[in-house]
C-alpha cells in the first residue's frame, strides 16, 4: 500500500532479545490473574481490573507481548485511552520494556484518535482535511448567534445550555437527522433541531469541528463508506482499550465497528469505578461486553497491591449493594493495618478542626503532607478545611480546581463587598461594575479613568461627579448612577442587617446569582452548578467572623497562602477528581444523606443515580493505602440555614469488623443514647425511629445528636417541650433565652450569638 495511514515498513524484535526468552522475563513479575490477562490474546477479553490490581502493568505488557511474539505490528495494533497523560505513559513503558522506541503505532485518546482517522477522510463529511478543532468558547459564541437567528430567549436557553445539550448528543453518536422529534422539541422553544442542523452547516462552511465531531463524523464516515470502514477493521488486529467503564455510546459504537473482523479487543476496566455519567459514561457498556461479544474471555483483576485489608473489606462490602455489577472481591497479602475511623461531629466547622487535628497530629510524627488528602463530594466543603488548614499554617493545594477564594465566582463576590467596605477600592469596582452585564462599554469607563486620573481620585468619586455633567451618554449616567445608589444603599444596611445577609441581598439585588443560574441551567457538569453552590458556602463563611472588616482580612491571609511547587502540602481535592490517585491517608468528610449520596444524583437518575453515587464512595476508599477517616456532621448550614443531617447510609453498608465508630468528645458534658437518625432501607429516612443497620448499638453511644431515646439521662422523646423566657444551653451559640415557641422550633436570644432560630432537639435546660 501507498498510503501514509499504513506503512510498510517490517517490525522485528530487537536482537538482542530473543522472543522465545524475553517473555518468561517479563512474564515472571505479574500474578496470575495478571498473566492470564496478557497471555489471552486472541478473541474479545474483558479485563476486570479493581482498583490498585495493576491494570497499567497488563495493558502495557499485553501491548510488548503482542508485538515480541510478532502476533501484530505497531501499526497494527489500536491502544485507546483517555488522557494524554495515559497515552504517553503507556508509550514509555512499552518502549522500556521492549528496550527501544516503537514508531508507527496508533496510541491515543478518543478523540486524538478520531481525529487522524477524520484528517485522512475529511470530504467525507463536507470538510477539508485543514480543518481547525473549535474550543468550548468558540462553540459557544456560535450557538448564541444561532439562537439569535431562531429568535430563540437566550435567558430562558441560554448558549451554554444548548451548547451542553449538543454536546450529550454528540456523545450519544446522534447526528440532527437522529434525534427524535419528543427529545428535540424539548429545548429551545421546539427549535433544537434545527439550530443542531444549522450548527454543524456553520461549522461545515467553517472548515471546522467541535471535539463531539471527531467521533461523530468518524461514525457517519464508517456507516456510509463500507470500503472505508473496512480498510480499519482490517488493518488493527488488536485493539486495547483503558478504563472503558468510562466509555460514552459513541465511543463504545465506534470501538465496535472497528473491532467486527479480527475480534481482538481487550477492554479493560472497572465497573465499581464508573462514576462520569454526568459526562456521558453509560456503565451499561461494560456490562454487556459478554453479549455484545459471545465467546468473551473475562478475566478479574483482584489481588490489591495498594491498600490493607480493612480497607479493601470495607470497600468491598459497601459495593455489594450495587445491583448493576459484574461482581469481584479485592483482597491483599498486607498486613491488617487500621479499621476505618468513623467520626461524627456537631457541625461543619467541628468537622474542619477535626481533620486539621488529625493532620496537625500525623505531620508532628513526620508523616509527610503530601502523604494525606481530604476528598470532598461537591467543591464547595473545600472551604472549610481551606480556611482551617490556613489557621494552623499547614500548606495545601487543591487539585482539579481552584482554591475556593481564587474561583471567578468567588472573587466576584468578595468584590462586590470589598467595594462595600472601602468604596475607593478601584481593582474591586472595575471586576464588577459591569458584571452581570449592565451595558457599561468601555468608551465610558475610559472616561471615568482619565477623569480619575487628571482629578487623582477614585473612580466612585470620579463617578459622583461625571453623573452630574453631560461628559458621558444620558444612558451610561443613568446605569452608573444606579450602581452608585445600590452601594449607597448596601453600604447603609450593612450595621443593621449585619454582613452575611447583607451579602446574600446584594448578591441577589445586583443580579449575579441570577447570572449564573442562567448560564447553569440544563449544563449538569458539576462545575457549572457547582459556582452557585459555592456562592452559598461563601454566605455560609461570613458568619464566622464579627464583622465584614475581619472576613476580608481572612481572605487576603488565604490568598497569601501561594504555591511553592513542590513543597510538601496536604490535598484537597473532589472524589471525582481523586479517582486514579492514592495516599496514606485518605479523609473523606460529609457522609451525610443528601450531600453524599447528593440528592441531586437521586432525584435525578433514581436507583441509577444512587449506584453511582455508591461507586464514587468505593473509589474513595480505595484511594487509602493505610487508613481512611470518614466523617459526618449533624448539622450543616444550607443556604445560610441550619439543617439537621443525618449520616449517610453508606456508613450503615459497611462492615462492622472492618470500621472503629467514634464520637466527639465533650458534645452534651455526658453520654448520650437513645435512637439515631439513620437511613433505613426497608422505611427510608428514620428520625427516631427503629435502626436496623451494622452500626445500632455503636452510633447511640457516638452519635453527636439526638432524635429520639434518651439524652443527657433525661427519660421520653428527644423532643422536649421549652417555655417562653426559659434559659437554655446550645452547644455552638452558648446561653440563651426563649423568645418565641413554635412546635419544636425555637426563637432564641443568645447571649452572645445575637438572636438565633434551633429546633428544641439541640439545646438543652441551662
Amino acid at each position: 500500500m501507498t498510503d501514509s495511514l499504513f506503512p510498510e515498513t517490517d517490525f522485528t524484535p530487537p536482537p538482542d532479545t530473543p522472543p522465545a526468552a524475553a517473555p518468561a522475563r517479563y512474564l515472571e513479575t505479574l500474578n496470575e490473574s495478571q498473566r492470564t490477562a496478557v497471555e489471552q490474546m486472541d478473541g474479545p477479553v474483558l479485563v476486570l481490573a479493581g482498583a490498585g490490581t495493576g491494570k497499567t502493568r497488563v495493558l502495557t505488557t499485553r501491548l510488548a507481548h503482542l508485538l515480541l511474539l510478532g502476533k501484530a505490528r505497531p501499526w497494527e495494533m489500536l491502544a485507546v485511552t483517555f488522557t494524554n497523560k495515559a497515552a504517553r505513559e503507556m508509550r514509555e513503558r512499552v518502549d522500556m520494556l521492549l528496550g527501544h522506541e516503537i514508531e508507527g503505532w496508533w496510541v491515543g485518546t478518543f478523540h486524538a484518535l478520531g481525529a487522524r482517522v477524520l484528517r485522512s477522510h475529511a470530504e467525507a463529511v463536507g470538510l477539508k482535511s485543514t480543518f481547525s478543532i473549535i474550543d468550548t468558547d468558540d462553540q459557544i459564541r456560535l450557538v448564541k448567534q444561532l439562537l439569535e437567528a431562531h429568535e430563540v430567549d437566550d435567558k430562558r436557553w441560554p448558549a451554554r445550555t444548548m451548547a451542553g445539550i449538543l454536546q450529550r448528543w454528540k456523545d450519544r453518536g446522534l447526528t440532527p437527522d437522529k434525534v427524535s422529534d419528543v427529545e428535540g422539541s424539548d429545548a429551545a422553544d421546539g427549535k433544537a433541531v434545527e439550530i443542531y442542523r444549522d450548527y454543524q452547516n456553520r461549522l461545515r462552511t467553517l472548515n471546522a469541528a467541535d471535539f463531539g465531531d471527531l467521533l461523530l463524523h468518524n461514525l457517519t464516515i464508517f456507516q456510509e463508506n463500507p470500503d472505508v470502514l473496512a480498510k480499519y477493521q482490517d488493518k488493527f488486529r488488536y485493539i486495547l482499550v483503558d478504563e472503558y467503564q468510562d466509555t460514552n455510546v459513541a465511543q463504545y459504537l465506534w470501538l465496535r465497528l472497528l473491532a467486527q473482523t479480527h475480534r481482538n479487543i481487550c477492554c479493560v476496566g472497572d465497573d465499581d469505578q464508573s462514576i462520569y455519567s454526568w459526562r456521558g459514561a453509560e456503565v451499561g457498556n461494560i456490562l454487556r461486553f459478554e453479549s455484545d461479544f459471545p465467546g468473551a474471555a473475562v478475566v478479574r483483576l483482584e489481588r490489591n497491591y495498594r491498600s490493607t485489608p480493612h480497607i479493601l473489606a470495607a470497600a468491598s462490602g459497601l459495593i455489594r449493594h450495587n445491583e448493576g455489577r459484574l461482581g469481584k472481591t479485592l483482597w491483599t497479602d498486607i498486613n491488617e493495618g487500621e479499621k476505618i475511623r468513623i467520626r461524627g461531629v456537631w457541625d461543619g466547622e467541628e468537622e474542619a478542626r477535626f481533620v486539621g487535628g488529625e493532620i496537625e497530629n500525623m505531620h508532628g510524627t513526620g508523616r509527610a503532607l503530601n502523604d494525606m488528602a481530604v476528598l470532598v463530594r461537591a467543591g464547595f466543603q473545600t472551604r472549610e478545611f481551606e480556611d482551617r488548614l490556613v489557621t494552623l499554617a499547614l500548606p495545601y493545594r487543591v487539585i482539579g480546581g481552584l482554591r475556593f477564594y481564587e474561583r471567578q465566582e468567588i472573587r466576584d463576590a468578595v468584590a462586590y463587598l470589598r467595594v462595600i467596605a472601602q468604596p475607593d477600592d478601584d481593582l474591586a469596582f472595575e471586576r464588577i461594575v459591569n458584571l452581570p452585564k449592565r451595558g457599561i462599554g468601555q468608551a465610558t469607563m475610559r472616561t471615568v479613568h482619565q477623569y480619575a486620573r487628571a482629578q487623582n481620585i477614585s473612580l466612585t468619586v470620579a463617578i459622583r461627579h461625571l453623573i452630574e455633567t453631560d461628559e458621558m451618554k444620558a444612558k451610561a449616567r443613568s446605569t452608573l448612577a444606579a450602581v452608585m445608589a445600590d452601594f449607597d444603599r448596601w453600604r447603609s444596611l450593612l450595621s443593621g442587617m449585619g454582613h452575611p445577609a447583607l451579602a446574600e441581598l446584594v448578591l441577589d439585588e445586583s443580579g449575579y446569582t441570577a447570572m449564573w443560574r442562567d448560564k447553569a441551567r440544563g449544563d449538569r457538569s458539576p462545575d457549572a452548578v457547582g459556582r452557585l453552590d459555592n456562592l452559598k458556602e461563601l454566605i455560609a463563611a461570613l458568619e464566622d467572623y464579627e464583622n465584614l472588616t475581619g472576613f476580608l482580612e481572612h481572605v487576603s491571609l488565604v490568598m497569601e497562602n501561594e504555591d511553592k511547587g513542590d513543597e510538601d502540602k496536604v490535598t484537597l481535592m473532589t472524589l471525582h477528581g481523586a479517582k486514579g490517585l492514592e495516599f496514606n491517608t485518605v479523609f473523606l468528610p460529609g457522609w451525610e444523606e443528601g450531600l453524599f449520596p447528593h440528592q441531586r444524583a437521586m432525584d435525578e437518575s433514581g436507583t441509577a443515580g444512587l449506584e453511582e453515587e455508591r461507586r464514587l464512595a468505593y473509589v474513595g476508599l480505595t484511594r487509602a493505602r493505610e487508613r481512611a477517616i470518614i466523617s459526618f456532621a449533624a448539622n450543616r448550614r444550607v443556604y445560610n440555614q441550619w439543617q439537621s443531617a443525618i449520616p449517610s447510609r453508606f456508613i450503615d453498608e459497611l462492615p462492622p469488623e472492618n470500621v472503629a465508630v467514634e464520637s466527639q468528645p465533650g458534645l452534651y458534658g455526658g453520654n448520650r443514647g437513645g435512637g439515631v437518625s439513620s437511613y433505613d432501607p426497608d422505611e427510608g429516612h428514620s428520625f427516631g425511629g427503629r435502626r436496623r443497620g451494622a452500626y445500632r448499638e455503636k452510633l447511640q453511644d457516638a452519635a453527636p445528636w439526638q432524635t429520639g431515646g434518651q439524652a443527657n439521662g433525661a427519660s421520653g422523646t428527644a423532643s422536649r417541650k421549652f417555655g417562653v423566657g426559659e434559659r437554655i444551653f446550645h452547644q455552638k451559640f452558648g446561653y440563651g433565652r426563649v423568645l418565641i415557641v413554635d412546635g419544636n422550633k425555637l426563637e432564641i436570644s443568645f447571649e452572645k450569638a445575637g438572636t438565633k432560630k434551633v429546633m428544641d432537639s439541640f439545646v438543652e435546660e441551662a
